[in-house]
C-alpha cells in the first residue's frame, strides 16, 4: 500500500521485533490526517504503545523496527537521533501514561516548561517563565503562577497529567501522541484531562493519535478508530460506522462486552473467551477465541480489505457472516 501523501503521519508495513525475537507488531499500516483524532484500540499487549514509541523513535536499539513512518515527507525510521530531537516538542508532542516519566522530580514544573520554551524559541528566561505560567493557566491549573514554583510531587495525579499536556503543547506541534493519558485517574479527573486535551488540540489544530483501551473514550472523542489484535490490524474506519456495525468478530466482541447503560437483572454480560496469544500463530491470531473460526482461519492470515464507507477496512475471512449485534454469538461460548 503506497503512502497517502496528504496525510500528516503515514505508517506502512510497520514491524517491531523485540530482543527476544518476538514479532510484537506485524505489518501495521495507517494514516493520521491533519486535525483529526485517530484512536488505537486493543487489549493489553496488542502493540499500541510499541507503535507509538516507534513513531516517536523511543524504542531501544535492541528492538528491530522495519517498514516506513513518514511525518509529511520526512522519513523517520532509521533517522539519526538529532532528527528526532528536532521534532520532539516542535512538530510532535507526547503525553505519556505516567506524567512523572516526562517531569523531572528535582526541578519545578514551571522551570521545566520554561526550558521547553527556550529549547525552541530562545526567548529570555523571564519571557519563558511567563509562557510557562500561561500554559499552566490554559490547562486549568489553579493559581498557576504559584503552582509553577512547585515540584511534580506537590501536584495531584490529575494536575501532573494536565502539566504534561501543557508541556506537550507549548510549541504548538502538528501531531500529538497521547498514550493512555487517563489511566489510573478517577472518572471525574479523566474527563477533566480529556477536556483539556481536546481544548488544547482544537486551539492549535493539531492531530491526535490517542492510544487507549477505553471504548467509551473512543466513541466520545475520536474521529476514526484502528482496532489492533496481537500486533495486527483487525478493523479500522470512522468511529460512528465501526461502532454502529463492526465487521471484525474481535471488534464486535469488544463492543458487545461493554456494560449497558441500563443493566438487565440476571442477564449475563457477553465477553470474549480466552486470552491473546503469547506469540505468532499460523493464520488469524484471533482464531482460537473466535466463534466463527474455521480451518481457513487457522492456516491463512487475513489481510485488510475494504469493508464500508469512509475507508473502512477489516481483516477477517468471515466478516460477511458476522451477526449484529453479536451479543448472543459471544454468550453461546458459555462466558459469564
Amino acid at each position: 500500500m503506497p503512502h497517502d501523501t496528504s496525510a500528516l503521519l503515514s505508517v506502512r508495513d510497520l514491524r517491531i521485533a523485540l530482543p527476544s525475537g518476538t514479532l510484537a507488531v506485524r505489518g501495521l499500516s495507517f494514516d493520521v490526517r491533519g486535525g483529526e483524532v485517530l484512536a488505537l484500540v486493543g487489549e493489553s499487549g496488542a502493540g499500541k504503545s510499541l507503535t507509538a514509541r516507534a513513531v516517536l523513535g523511543m524504542l531501544p536499539s535492541s528492538t528491530r523496527v522495519t517498514g516506513s513512518v513518514r511525518l509529511g515527507e520526512l522519513e523517520l525510521l532509521g533517522a539519526r537521533r538529532a532528527v528526532y530531537a528536532g521534532l520532539w516538542g516542535r512538530r510532535i508532542g507526547y503525553v505519556p501514561q505516567d506524567a512523572l516519566s516526562v517531569l523531572s522530580p528535582v526541578h519545578t514544573v514551571g522551570a521545566q516548561l520554561a526550558a521547553v520554551v527556550r529549547s525552541v524559541s530562545g526567548v529570555s528566561r523571564r519571557a519563558a517563565r511567563e509562557r510557562a505560567v500561561a500554559a499552566l493557566e490554559r490547562v486549568a491549573i489553579p493559581d498557576a503562577a504559584r503552582r509553577a514554583r512547585a515540584y511534580p510531587h506537590e501536584f495531584s495525579g490529575g494536575m501532573r497529567q494536565r502539566a504534561a499536556i501543557a508541556m506537550a503543547m507549548l510549541n504548538e506541534p502538528e501531531l500529538l501522541i497521547a498514550d493512555e493519558p487517563t489511566t489510573a485517574l478517577d472518572p471525574s479527573i479523566q474527563r477533566q484531562v480529556l477536556d483539556v486535551l481536546a481544548a488544547q488540540r482544537e486551539a492549535t489544530g493539531a492531530a491526535l493519535l490517542l492510544i487507549t483501551h477505553d471504548l467509551g473514550i473512543v466513541a466520545d472523542r475520536a474521529d476514526r478508530v484502528l482496532v489492533m489484535y496481537a500486533g495486527r490490524h483487525a478493523e479500522s474506519g470512522p468511529v460512528e460506522g465501526v461502532f454502529a456495525r463492526p465487521r471484525a468478530p474481535y471488534t464486535a466482541g469488544l463492543i458487545a462486552s461493554l456494560p449497558p447503560e441500563e443493566p438487565v437483572p440476571g442477564r449475563r454480560l457477553p465477553a470474549i473467551a480466552g486470552v491473546p496469544p503469547s506469540g505468532p500463530l499460523p493464520g488469524c491470531a484471533f482464531a482460537p477465541r473466535c466463534p466463527l473460526a474455521d480451518a481457513r482461519c487457522r492456516t491463512q492470515e487475513p489481510e485488510p480489505t475494504p469493508a464500508g464507507p469512509g475507508g473502512s477496512l477489516v481483516s477477517c475471512h468471515h466478516s460477511a457472516r458476522l451477526p449484529f449485534p453479536a451479543d448472543d454469538l459471544f454468550l453461546r461460548d458459555g462466558v459469564v
